[in-house]
């Protein structure tokens, strides 16, 4: 394929009764508000790449559409009889777990198989914590040119209170944070647990009083390492599932993180599926 135009649109946010015309064009008056001939995003990305973000959002009947284009490598227009050649690469994006829809009935499989040639899994930000640091200070750099403040880095401090955040927001809630923290501090500082919700939820260790939470030892209450922290945690996944990763009774759907991600975290960690297979 020769290097041609890149195309990006909000497949999910366009609605079905429009999709067709946005995805493959419309001829000149196909319906009321069609003045004059359209192409679309396919035409517009001939030769080159297509990103279609939010694919999982699309009804089931316009991924039979989509479908029909990746397989045949050609369309036709809202409107027109005329079959259109494109050679157009596919790099499609969603937040939910297609595999998962798959097995739910809500995602087609057959387009499914036809877009994950080269799957490209990213964990959510709560499972690579060691990144805050350096995306936090480049949002800080963000803000202070944004809002014209002077930059001001995010403090030790300010790091260990957002590595202790869980972040359902991903890196979207991040940024937010960064900029609220900036506009608070005034450019003086970053008013970091402000703009969290005033409390700091990092996790303290047990007191002696208190019995041993599960990342801590029970004999010496000393706080284990977060890799054998997930190590535990995966296992005992694994055990309860009898070494299943899939589907609605996997360990990936009990832990609430994507099959892909699970298997990686296993390889880094050493722990063999087969084992708990056979168990």
């Amino acid at each position: 394929m020769a290097s041609g135009p890149g195309v990006g649109e909000q497949a999910g946010t366009i609605p079905p009764e429009l999709l067709d015309s946005h995805l493959f064009g419309h001829e000149k008056g196909s319906f009321t508000g069609a003045s004059e001939q359209r192409q679309g995003w396919f035409e517009r990305a001939d030769g080159g790449t297509l990103f279609l973000d939010e694919i999982g959002e699309l009804s089931l009947a316009a991924q039979v559409r989509l479908l029909r284009v990746l397989q045949d490598g050609y369309l036709e227009r809202v409107g027109g009889h005329q079959p259109i050649r494109v050679d157009v690469r596919i790099v499609a994006a969603t937040h939910r777990d297609l595999a998962v829809m798959v097995q739910a009935k809500e995602f087609r499989e057959d387009l499914w198989y036809r877009l994950a040639v080269f799957p490209i899994v990213l964990p959510p930000l709560r499972e690579r914590r060691a990144d805050i640091p350096e995306l936090a200070h480049h949002f800080a750099e963000r803000a202070a040119t944004r809002f014209g403040l002077s930059f001001v880095p995010p403090t030790e401090s300010d790091i260990a209170a957002l590595t202790a955040y869980p972040w359902p927001g991903n890196i979207r809630e991040l940024g937010a944070v960064i900029d609220r923290a900036a506009i608070l501090g005034e450019g003086r500082k970053l008013d970091v647990l402000t703009a969290l919700g005033g409390v700091p939820r990092q996790t303290s260790r047990a007191s002696p009083a208190e019995p041993a939470g599960p990342g801590t030892s029970p004999v010496t209450d000393r706080v284990v390492s977060l890799d054998d922290a997930i190590r535990r945690h995966i296992e005992e996944a694994l055990q309860r599932t009898g070494g299943q990763i899939e589907g609605k009774r996997g360990a990936a759907a009990l832990l609430e993180i994507n099959p892909h991600t699970l298997r990686a975290k296993m390889r880094k960690l050493g722990i063999e599926w087969a084992h708990y297979r056979e168990a």
